[in-house]
């Protein structure tokens, strides 16, 4: 079995070398996500016992869940190589012929947002992925010549946070489907107990909670508060992280005691103040918010629907009674109320 070569995605500068050596190296030492693994370690191990390659394998969920650690895990435990790519950056079936011809037999391609695939790609992929060929057109218009060519027998790993808009063909064509669900906090603090132990940080139990607590069920995000609190603590507490030095540190970074940002408020303020708690439509609130509405929908939205303080109907978002709550408001009463400050 040769030693699996791995190309990882491209993260933030500030990040990049941190987020590396957070990574588990081996899916036994990935951390929640217990029904998955299970699924991941039966799958791999079948296929290793066959001689064959993983079966097609698309992950979804929320962001920040461990999708991509997920893939490169794969490919290390099936002694392959990964390439990475991702929807957006495929524009035309030419961009594919590169990475497809170019994999060994059992290697794996990790598509992120693969939602995002142009119709186009999709339809270049699925000879690929069911008969291991590609037809490759050599010019342009009605007498345009095509010729098929064999690519080796690999795994197309997909990733997206929008399931839902995933065509039917596409989902058809992946062997095994597996949601990625927030992690509770009791996960998210074994997490920040890893971490801490990589970078070298002292944290007592209390802060570990803390930090976990806030960090919305996001291994990702629990990583990224950690590594703030670190920086505060070391500035202005001697480096050791207690409970009250978190605390102060997620208030200064705009935690809320629910896990909420400054711009989750801004979301839930804007529903309640300027579409007096809705329904509004993702398009319009985006606008007024002024940030794009697939950022809103994917990376705000999960946690504030699955926090019970946003609902989403078939008009649009709706603030819930709770999110006026957690904002100070008076919930509306049955006649209409205008909302106001307790």
């Amino acid at each position: 079995m040769t030693r699996a070569e791995i190309t990882t995605p491209e993260v933030l500068p500030e990040e990049s070398a941190v987020e590396l050596s957070l990574r588990p190296r081996r899916l036994v030492e990935f951390i929640g996500q217990r029904r998955v693994r299970e699924s991941l370690d039966i799958a791999i191990r079948a296929a290793m016992g066959r001689g064959e390659p993983l079966d097609h394998l698309l992950f979804h969920g929320p962001p920040g869940l461990g999708k991509t650690t997920l893939a490169e895990l794969i490919a290390r435990e099936m002694g392959a190589n990964l390439h990475t790519t991702s929807g957006p950056a495929l524009e035309k079936p030419g961009d594919l012929v590169g990475p497809l011809t170019n994999l060994r037999a059992g290697d794996v391609l990790f598509i992120d947002e693969i939602h995002r695939l142009r119709p186009i790609i999709e339809e270049f992929l699925y000879p690929a992925m069911e008969d291991y060929k590609i037809d490759i057109r050599l010019s342009d218009g009605p007498k345009a010549q095509t010729i098929t060519m064999a690519v080796e027998r690999f795994t197309l790993i997909g990733a997206t946070t929008r399931s839902g808009l995933l065509t039917s063909p596409l989902r058809a064509r992946f062997g095994l489907t597996l949601r990625l669900d927030f992690y509770p906090v009791e996960e998210v603090e074994e997490v920040v107990r890893r971490t801490a132990d990589v970078l070298g940080v002292t944290i007592d139990a209390k802060a570990t909670h803390e930090i976990a607590r806030r960090s919305r069920g996001t291994p990702r995000m629990a990583n990224r508060y950690l590594r703030r609190v670190r920086d505060y603590a070391q500035v202005r507490a001697n480096g050791h992280i207690t409970h009250e030095v978190a605390s102060e540190a997620l208030r200064l970074f705009e935690v809320d005691e629910f896990g909420l940002d400054e711009l989750d408020v801004r979301i839930l303020r804007t529903i309640i103040e300027k579409f007096e708690g809705g329904p509004v439509g993702i398009q319009a609130l985006a606008a007024t918010i002024g940030e794009d509405a697939d950022t809103l929908e994917e990376a705000y939205e999960p946690f504030l629907v699955q926090s019970g303080l946003v609902l989403r109907t078939a008009r649009g978002r709706a603030a819930t009674p709770a999110a006026y709550r957690h904002l100070g408001f008076q919930p509306p009463s049955p006649t209409g109320e205008q909302p106001r400050l307790f």
